[in-house]
């Protein structure tokens, strides 16, 4: 990229206390005297997910703004190392590494992809380091793979896969198929929903799975139309859901199947337009979401950001509330500290109450299932129904849901 990473990292911490300067000189001083708190966010900005990853950082970086701008955390203002991997996990482990060795970071979130994540997670230990996921679905991250020094804060595609198979039982469909993105994160969710399928005695008659970056989905979905599936289970984000589903308007696979998908995006809506009416799906974040903090949250997000926040930017925030809130519980940017800080924690948040369960580290909250309708003139996504926590996750350090 062409902004070298010094200087990236100096405009987001000088953009975030300037507006201390203004009103409160002295507290300015005493902002740049104390020791910043680094907080790392190695995302893939380019590549088939670069606009999730920018949602990340203009999230992280409003987040941080405010927290500068109200004097810090415990009088240590915020300064984010934001740098691109590209989606490539060797890249992820590298920039991390890099963080932890030349910036003196110990505190991660916002990775973008799973696979990212999992090559990271077992060095978490040996840097010292935490790390807080906003978007990752895999669900060996909270099973087998699971260490001490990672949370996920937001739902795993388990989650999501029972969440959607709750409301599919009583839908009268009776076989499936699924697609899914060729990556850590796509095999497992579709795993799950294929044991959803079963377990709610409805046929799953097939699945496929797309590498990442595909443009050209014209075979996958001729294999979809000969499946004899009237439903279909989409597990895709960024640009490959934008381009399947711009594809299946034109192939009016709707006709044929209902479909469904494990993630809305508004970044999808805005993209496809009509392509994307009807569809029913979770959607981890919801702007129109009835809660305090949602609203303190979207008011502040459209008045500086001038949009709308999508799922990515709620999830992102809530991870960063969290993150604030056990570094103000242990007065300590240490891992061993702040993992005791949040084990068990429970925070009202933009999503509502959510708890960091000790046992596996995954956050326990609500989930919603939407569909896209028009509403006015706008596209745009319809709480259908709500479930609770334990009503979708699984248990403590399992893959799946299993009753």
């Amino acid at each position: 990229m062409a902004t070298s990473s010094y200087g990236r990292r100096t405009l987001l911490r000088g953009a975030g206390l300037a507006a201390i300067a203004a009103s409160t000189p002295s507290l300015m001083r005493e902002a740049f005297a104390a020791e910043p708190l680094k907080i790392g966010i190695p995302c893939a900005l380019t590549g088939a997910l670069g606009v999730v990853a920018e949602q990340t950082k203009r999230t992280a970086t409003m987040w941080a703004k405010r927290i500068n701008a109200a004097g810090g955390i415990n009088g240590r203002p915020i300064e984010l190392i934001i740098e691109d991997t590209a989606g490539n996990p060797a890249t992820c482990v590298r920039k991390v590494q890099q963080m932890v060795e030349r910036d003196g970071c110990r505190i991660f979130t916002g990775i973008t992809f799973s696979s990212e994540t999992l090559a990271v997670m077992p060095r978490l230990g040996e840097w010292d380091s935490i790390y807080v996921a906003c978007g990752n679905g895999d669900a060996s991250m909270t099973a087998e793979a699971f260490v001490p020094n990672f949370f996920r804060g937001n739902p795993s595609g388990p989650t999501e896969a029972r969440l959607l198979s709750l409301y599919i039982k009583d839908s009268g469909l009776k076989k499936f198929y699924a697609i899914g993105m060729d990556y850590s994160w796509g095999h497992s969710t579709v795993a799950a929903f294929e044991d959803e399928m079963k377990r709610n005695n409805i046929e799953f008659v097939g699945k496929v799975f797309a590498p990442t970056g595909t443009r050209d989905f014209s075979s996958y979905i001729t294999k979809i139309r000969q499946s004899g599936a009237d439903g279909l289970m989409m597990v895709q984000s960024g640009d490959d859901a934008n381009a399947f589903m711009t594809q299946a308007a034109q192939y009016r696979l709707g006709d044929k199947v209902k479909m469904f998908t494990t993630l809305i995006e508004l970044s999808t809506i805005k993209a496809v337009g009509e392509a994307s009416k009807g569809v029913i799906g979770t959607m981890r974040y919801m702007s129109t979401y009835d809660h305090p903090e949602n609203k303190k949250f979207v008011e502040q997000f459209t008045k500086e950001i001038k949009d709308t926040p999508d799922w990515n930017d709620g999830e992102q925030w809530k991870a960063l509330q969290f993150i604030e809130a056990a570094i103000k519980k242990s007065n300590s940017v240490k891992a061993a500290d702040l993992v005791a800080a949040l084990n068990d924690m429970e925070l009202d948040t933009v999503k509502g109450l959510a708890k960091f369960r000790a046992c596996d580290h995954q956050s326990l909250e609500d989930g919603f299932v939407v569909s896209v309708d028009k509403v006015g003139d706008a596209l745009l996504p319809v709480l259908v129904k709500k479930y609770s926590a334990d009503q979708i996750t699984p248990a403590c350090r399992k893959k799946n849901f299993d009753t």
